[in-house]
């Protein structure tokens, strides 16, 4: 049921992401089930994850609704989230990198290495990589020992697409979009590297810098028309200076 979940909470925010639901419209269990072709109950948590996620909010009619947004929210909450785990990374480098962290970190680069060693990608594959993508950033912030700053990170993850598992699709450019997650994957690798060599500064920066894949994806993805249209009419205009 996970693999499934994840799989439907993939193909949910792809959804979302080419415009097929506009800003405000609801979203019902049943017809995304029989759309997706499978049973309400992985939809349901998706719906759930994708709410947690900012993507959609509670409808008043029960339920959920495609929440309106802005590149510029976006913007910021990617930015933040490059700070708050720029700091967690500097703080594992400082602390020592436990043997036992070691090995989950590197089972997670494995996992990844896996997901983006076939020359296309299928959804099962997206949702691999997205599931080790959100278990190595937690496994930094946990070991980071700063419950403040874990607390800072989970509410900003709350806002549109700033958690680390929410990719941005290319429309229509499969293949470039791996190669967006095969260049933030090498940085997973170094990252892991330069923490348990315990260069905090530079594992701030890049962290800094890996977070910020993010935002060049967001800028990429709103070259489209297809991705634009789902944002607000009036912020339109702003999609010329991308």
């Amino acid at each position: 049921m996970e693999s499934q979940q994840t799989r439907v909470l993939v193909q949910l925010r792809d959804l979302i992401l080419k415009g097929e639901f506009a800003p405000g419209e609801r979203l019902a269990e049943v017809p995304l089930a029989e759309k997706l072709g499978v049973s309400r109950t992985p939809v349901r948590l998706a719906l759930a994850a994708l709410e947690q996620e900012g993507l959609i909010e509670p409808s008043p009619t029960n339920g959920y609704m495609m929440r309106r947004f802005t590149p510029r929210e976006i913007a910021d909450s990617i930015a933040v989230r490059g700070h708050l785990e720029g700091m967690a990374a500097r703080l594992v480098a400082e602390h020592g990198v436990s043997r036992q962290l070691s090995l989950d970190l590197r089972s997670c680069l494995r996992d990844g290495d896996r997901a983006l060693s076939k020359s296309g990608m299928n959804y099962d594959d997206y949702a691999l990589y997205g599931a080790m993508n959100d278990r190595f950033h937690q496994l930094i912030v946990d070991a980071a020992g700063n419950s403040a700053l874990a607390r800072a990170i989970d509410m900003n993850n709350r806002l549109p697409f700033a958690a680390p598992s929410t990719m941005l699709p290319m429309q229509n450019a499969d293949n470039e979009r791996q190669q967006w997650m095969v260049y933030a994957h090498l940085q997973h690798h170094t990252l892991v590297h330069v923490m348990e060599k315990g260069e905090g500064a530079r594992a701030q920066a890049l962290m800094q810098e890996h977070v910020s894949v993010a935002q060049m994806n967001l800028d990429h993805a709103l070259e489209q028309p297809e991705t634009a249209a789902q944002f607000l009419p009036a912020m339109r205009l702003m999609f010329g200076h991308h």
